[in-house]
């Protein structure tokens, strides 16, 4: 399977598919991965063009299309939580899912990857980074905000779960039923579902349904080099149901970089990946069009072409 890049690239460059995709194409693409932040009408235009055979859609990136009523620049995929403690902003995000799913049967497309939602606390995340920044390991605050954050998640996290689980459920059939994967994507945030430990009951959850492990390199490593958890750990534990990698490099704290321009070792993910992986560069702006180039010959040379 060859190398997709996402439309997070260059989206917000263009109101039309057509744009989106024959820049994309210029690069030397041929599969593309589209983002959360597309209208109905680039939806649209894509769709003609897959029709045309001008271009291949491996996955979409729930939401896909933006739900209504939600600003483009507003679109995020958990703009409606999956584990939300409302029922009706849950009813909302397993609704938009569907369509999501409808969309890649029609593209076809072979998965979604999802955001299961969050634990809804006061997310600590950016405020870690800032101290880790600041001085690493070393700044007084940062273990005890570590410690903090743990601390509040796991005594609000079990009804959230539970949330997501529920949703799942009803996910899980309506794909299966379309024949479409769903990843479950490893996050950025902390309070964000799933946790390490959450992934692992999820796929067990469903083990046999149509819901796999979609492996992100810089949320992974993010975590890594603020020394919670090790990246060779969710690849060593969740490789059997991998369906999916999102590709971009990371530099410290900053992710979404293009491979080549941080400090991640993609040499580390070849052993876990078969030529059946869906495998997208996922670098975002600033990234150049010669980043991505070199990216992807670099990818694709290290990877293989299929």
């Amino acid at each position: 399977m060859g190398l997709s890049l996402s439309t997070a690239w260059n989206a917000f460059r263009y109101n039309d598919g057509e744009g989106i995709v024959q820049e994309i194409r210029g690069l030397g693409f041929e599969e593309i991965e589209l983002s959360f932040n597309l209208t109905k009408k680039i939806v649209a235009d894509i769709a003609r063009l897959v029709k045309k055979k001008q271009i291949r859609v491996h996955s979409l990136h729930n939401f896909c299309p933006i739900p209504d009523g939600i600003e483009r620049r507003e679109a995020l995929p958990d703009c409606y939580s999956l584990s939300s403690s409302d029922e009706e902003i849950r009813a909302l995000a397993v609704k938009y899912t569907k369509v999501s799913i409808d969309t890649a049967r029609r593209l076809n497309a072979q998965a979604v990857v999802l955001h299961c939602g969050r634990v809804e606390i006061i997310d600590h995340t950016r405020e870690l980074i800032s101290l880790y920044t600041q001085g690493g390991f070393s700044v007084p605050d940062f273990q005890s905000l570590k410690i903090r954050m743990r601390k509040e998640r796991i005594e609000k996290a079990e009804a959230h779960f539970s949330n997501a689980l529920s949703s799942l459920e009803q996910l899980a059939d309506y794909a299966k039923g379309r024949d479409i994967a769903l990843g479950i994507e490893n996050r950025f945030y902390f309070r964000e579902i799933p946790s390490f430990r959450e992934t692992g009951r999820i796929l067990e959850h469903f083990r046999g349904a149509p819901i796999f492990y979609w492996h992100d390199t810089g949320h992974a490593q993010l975590w890594e080099n603020l020394a919670f958890i090790k990246h060779k750990d969710y690849l060593d534990k969740y490789a059997p149901y991998l369906i999916g990698v999102h590709l971009h490099d990371i530099k410290g704290t900053q992710d979404h970089l293009a491979p080549l321009k941080g400090d991640f070792d993609f040499n580390a993910l070849k052993p876990y990946l078969r030529n059946e992986t869906i495998k997208t560069l996922e670098a975002h702006y600033p990234a150049t069009a010669e980043e991505i180039t070199c990216a992807k010959d670099y990818l694709e040379k290290l990877y293989g072409p299929n």
